[in-house]
């Protein structure tokens, strides 16, 4: 080949890499567990809040009641530790933290407010931003959470001080309802907990050794609960009240603390290793988890209002089954994509208008329009 022939081909290789387009790198796929175990959390806190009318009635009801709430929320708050890991307080950071927990916080707790005027009958119950109703708490605490997280990454004994946080937190009544940050302190273990694991900590759960094991230990703790629900208060799990709240002595609430700590992480593992790992059907109902998780409040509220669960059948098997059902299916509806268009305005709302732009995001910007 002649050197003309090539210094033109070396010319026209040049002007085609010129001419085209930079190649995007790929997004980076989310990881289809988390997605799964996301929406079993889901689909379980919606289910417990079925169940709340249906426990006096049935001692099985109670026990099953008393073992969900022993995990559900504990694996949702350490899942949510686990990916605040990288926050950092950078304005993009704190961006998203307003949107997308503070801005939904203020419209759900006045919607709730509205809507429980009615329901409750209590037409004068003011709206308070300071004292989150229902489902809010989670939203509060989760932005106290991660906000803090830049702190507990550099404690030295991260765990063990959101412990003696929590214990000491049940010994004062006094903290009161402000921002819920009684259940706020109390829960606050599980989610430093998730800031420390790591994937191969998951990787441990996702054996089929794990797998095996949690059978006989859920079954183990139904037992339990079964005997637990006339002779105990399934309350210590809901980390909202000081021991003397619960009318018990002052030492029991530290006692408690490292107790439902300990059991309730056991069956968070236990229900992890019967998450799947690969991508199913409700895979991509994981993303919309926080949208299943305020709107389905509604109709659990209303549902009381409304009498659905005045009819005797309702209280009998196969109308305990059925409302699970109901309260399963309504909930996977409300994550879907279709519900997130209608209600991202409000859940994930872009409010470019209320924030000063990045410097960085200045400079990539001027850097993509020079390239």
């Amino acid at each position: 080949m002649s050197e003309d022939t090539l210094r033109m081909r070396a010319v026209a290789t040049g002007e085609a890499e010129r001419k085209a387009p930079p190649v995007k790198e790929p997004a980076a796929r989310r990881d289809a567990f988390f997605d799964n175990a996301k929406y079993l959390a889901i689909v379980l806190v919606a289910i417990g809040h079925s169940w709340e009318p249906l426990r006096d009635g049935s001692r099985a009801a109670g026990a099953l009641y008393m073992v969900v709430y022993a995990f559900h929320m504990p694996a949702f708050i350490v899942i949510s530790g686990y990916f605040s890991r990288s926050f950092d307080a950078s304005p993009g950071r704190i961006r998203r933290l307003v949107t997308g927990l503070a801005v939904p916080y203020v419209v759900f707790e006045t919607a709730y407010t509205l809507f429980t005027r009615w329901t409750d009958q209590e037409p004068g119950r003011p709206v308070s931003l300071l004292d989150p109703l229902y489902l809010t708490w989670f939203l509060a605490a989760l932005f106290i959470w991660r906000l803090t997280t830049p702190i507990w990454q550099r404690v030295r004994w991260p765990l063990p001080t959101a412990l003696v946080i929590a214990m000491l937190a049940t010994l004062s009544p006094s903290i009161g309802n402000d921002l819920d940050l009684q259940r706020a302190l109390q829960f606050l273990p599980y989610f430093v907990l998730g800031l420390l694991l790591r994937p191969e900590h998951f990787h441990l759960v996702r054996r089929r050794a794990a797998r095996i094991l949690a059978v006989p230990v859920f079954a183990g703790a139904l037992a339990v609960a079964y005997w637990a629900v006339p002779r105990m208060s399934g309350a210590w799990f809901y980390h909202r009240d000081s021991a003397a709240e619960l009318e018990a002595p002052s030492w029991y609430g530290p006692v408690m603390t490292l107790v439902t700590f300990g059991c309730s992480m056991v069956l968070v593992a236990c229900f992890l290793a019967w998450v799947p790992g690969r991508r199913t059907w409700f895979t991509v109902l994981g993303a919309g988890t926080l949208y299943g998780y305020l709107l389905h409040g509604f109709v659990a509220q209303g549902s009381k209002f409304w009498g659905w669960y005045e009819p005797a059948w309702v209280h009998r098997p196969l109308g305990e089954i059925l409302v699970t059902v109901a309260a399963a299916v309504l909930v996977t509806v409300l994550c879907t994509p279709p519900v997130r268009r209608v209600f991202r305005w409000v859940m994930e709302p872009d409010m470019a208008w209320a924030f000063r732009r990045d410097a960085r995001d200045q400079a990539r910007e001027r850097n993509a329009v020079r390239t």
